[in-house]
């Protein structure tokens, strides 16, 4: 329960100005002037430490028969959200090269983002498959980069926040590598190509 700020404690420590006694009287005693509390003391109105109240009962964790803390009850995974870049077939590749560029400056980590072609391999693929499969996909596991896939393999990459897929192929390799591409994605899928072909692809408006 918040604390709430008291007022303060106003003391009376006189009784106004006091006249000078006269010949013969005998002057009253002074009251004396309420000096500090000790933190023991209890203030006016506030019980002080002891018996005298008892602690609220806690109602903030809730527990079995047994007395044992409850576990939290599992959440629903997320839907991931979907972005569409409308592109040419022949112009995908390039829309989703731009949109791993606005990614990585909007502050996106490299590692996040996994790029998916349904047609012609990345030229990042190409050049690194050329050193063997081993070696590629060493890079797929070590997770500290962009990485570039044919959506093909979309079954031997990991899940990531974000999946980013150019439709640089044709109608039936998308209508397999966008669902695939769906259930990678943790966060955002965005992509690129058609949106007609799209629109079919998924079975549904985006």
């Amino acid at each position: 329960m918040p604390l709430i700020p008291e007022e303060p404690q106003i003391h009376e420590s006189a009784q106004g100005p006091r006249a000078t006694p006269a010949a013969g009287r005998t002057a009253p005693t002074p009251r004396p002037v309420p000096g500090p509390r000790s933190a023991a003391s209890p203030r006016p109105g506030h019980p002080g430490p002891g018996p005298a109240r008892p602690a609220p009962p806690r109602t903030h964790t809730s527990a079995t028969s047994a007395g044992q803390p409850q576990a939290p009850r599992p959440t629903k995974p997320s839907v991931p959200q979907i972005q569409l870049i409308p592109a040419p077939a022949d112009g995908a590749l390039d829309a989703a090269d731009e949109a791993v560029d606005l990614l990585l400056d909007s502050g996106r980590a490299p590692a996040d983002v996994l790029v998916l072609t349904t047609g012609e391999q990345h030229p990042w693929a190409a050049h690194e498959l050329s050193f063997g499969e081993a070696a590629y996909w060493a890079q797929h596991d070590a997770r500290d980069d962009v990485f570039y896939a044919d959506a093909a393999a979309v079954g031997r990459a990991s899940t990531r926040p974000v999946v980013v897929v150019a439709i640089n192929g044709a109608d039936d390799e998308a209508a397999r590598a966008l669902p695939a591409a769906l259930a990678k994605a943790t966060a955002l899928l965005i992509v690129c190509g058609d949106p007609q072909r799209i629109n079919t692809a998924l079975g549904t408006g985006v």
